[in-house]
């Protein structure tokens, strides 16, 4: 679907408009309940917390918040959505966060196990006009520096066909896609077993709580809850570069 100049103009206003009354913790909310949505279909309670490093009883404020403002629609007992307006308020701070770790990466050069929180710190003072600059600057990268899609402008965001570790059968062969968790600690450990995006990883052997694996022909373990967050394609399976 073709969208003109004065959709994009229009939605830019409309996520500036409420980037500027919501707050910082508010918008990691909103990144989150997408991540969370976009994998489970719904952003548990319990969930959530755990994303944002929480307890769950604190959230309950900032959900009414965001409900007030009509971004997100709570369901008690079942979890949080997004609405249409939170979609593209989520796409919008998603955008700048990437953006914001490439310029870490590619222009600063800062190690990219460790962009991710700084980029949190960062990215809300960037502007759509400064994120225009940045972009063309980058060279319009389409994947942050964990395999992870920026959205465009107009919110488009490119789907990736990939899944997790954990779904992948003994002695299969798969190249890393994108690393869903970003916290400095999880990628400071998967960088160390070489693990990173475009990488190829064979499952030697699925334990009861690890995965076995050999990654550059050397043999590492990983925990079952850390190989859900690595996502990958099959060999031989066509995908785009980061």
């Amino acid at each position: 679907m073709f969208i003109g100049p004065f959709e994009i103009t229009s939605a830019r206003k409309l996520v500036e408009e409420l980037t500027a009354e919501l707050s910082h913790e508010a918008e990691e909310y909103i990144e989150a309940i997408y991540k969370l949505q976009k994998r489970r279909g719904v952003a548990r309670t319990k969930e959530l917390a755990r994303a944002l490093n929480v307890v769950p009883g604190s959230i309950t404020n900032t959900i009414a918040h965001l409900e007030k403002h009509g971004l997100v629609e709570h369901t008690p007992y079942r979890g949080v959505r997004l609405t249409a307006e939170g979609e593209k308020l989520a796409l919008s701070i998603i955008r700048r966060h990437r953006l914001a770790e490439r310029l870490l990466t590619d222009l600063l050069e800062a190690d990219w196990s460790g962009v991710h929180e700084t980029a949190c710190r960062l990215e809300h003072a960037l502007t759509e006009d400064v994120l225009a600059l940045l972009e063309k600057r980058l060279g319009y990268p389409r994947f942050c520096p964990h395999g992870n899609p920026i959205p465009t402008e107009d919110g488009e965001i490119e789907d990736v066909e990939c899944f997790p570790l954990t779904a992948v059968a003994e002695n299969q062969m798969c190249i890393v896609v994108r690393l869903v968790d970003e916290k400095k600690e999880t990628l400071a450990l998967l960088a160390a077993m070489g693990i990173k995006p475009n990488v190829p990883i064979q499952v030697i052997k699925a334990e009861q709580k690890q995965l076995v694996l050999c990654v550059a022909g050397k043999k590492c373990t990983v925990s079952l809850e850390k190989a859900e967050n690595i996502w990958v394609r099959f060999a031989g399976v066509d995908a785009a570069n980061v």
